[in-house]
Order: C-alpha cells, then structure tokens, then sequence
C-alpha cells in the first residue's frame, strides 16, 4: 500500500526549529544547545498512515532503506527518534494540516543526512550468539 511520506527540509530555519522541538521531547535534560540532528544540512521526516496495521514496520523499513542507501553513496545518516510524539501532538497537527497531508498520518522517524567530518570508526565485531542455527 506504500503509505510512507518522506518530509525534507534544507531550510536551515526550519532544521533549527524541528532540532528545538525534537530536544524538547528528550526523555532526560539536555543543554539548550545539544543538536538532535548533529548539524545535518537535510532532515528527512518519515510519516506513514497510522491506520495502516504495518505503519510503524513500513516507517522503519523506509528510514533503514535511506540510512543504507546514503551509506552506499558516501553520505553519513543517522536515524532520530521523537517523530511520533511531534506529530501527535497539537503543533505536529496542524504542521500536517499546512502541508496537505492528512491527519491519520504519524511519524515514524527523521533521518540527518550530511557528510561526516570524520573518518569513520571500523565496525565492532558481532557478538557471538547474534546468529542462532537451528537444524
């Protein structure tokens, strides 16, 4: 049924505004100028139809799907939780209302894209029993 939508933003207002509210949903205190989004230059937002049974499943596979694809092309990502409360709220409400979208959509999550400033570190190995066979 394919109901994800994918939200981007570029605007460097608007990132600093959705990085405000994204703090403001931490679940523990964090200094005024902790960035959610790590100063990525695009955010993507995913929503989906939360009366789709699958919504949450169809969310993820999505951002997993951009977080890969933009590993693939050089492009660091990183996956942003909080979406869900944002856009369950009476602000993230009305945001879907401005933008034409319906209000039976939820969100899933964001995803920060940018080029990281950093190389990056070599992945840990998986741990032992992370692979179960079974004959």
């Amino acid at each position: 049924m394919q109901s994800p939508k994918i939200i981007v933003i570029q605007n460097p207002e608007t990132i600093k505004e959705f990085s405000d509210w994204n703090r403001s949903y931490y679940p523990i205190d964090v200094p005024d100028d902790l960035d959610p989004f790590y100063g990525a230059k695009t955010i993507l937002i995913i929503l989906a139809n939360g009366k789709m049974p699958t919504f949450v499943e169809d969310g993820a596979s999505v951002i997993t799907t951009l977080v890969n694809a933009a590993h693939a092309v050089g492009v660091g990502s990183c996956w942003i939780h909080r979406a869900r409360e944002e856009f369950s709220s009476e602000k993230g409400k009305a945001l879907l209302k401005e933008w034409g979208i319906p209000e039976k959509y939820e969100g899933v999550g964001h995803v920060a894209l940018g080029y990281p400033d950093m190389d990056l570190p070599k992945p840990r190995p998986r741990k032992e029993d992370f692979i179960h066979y079974v004959d």
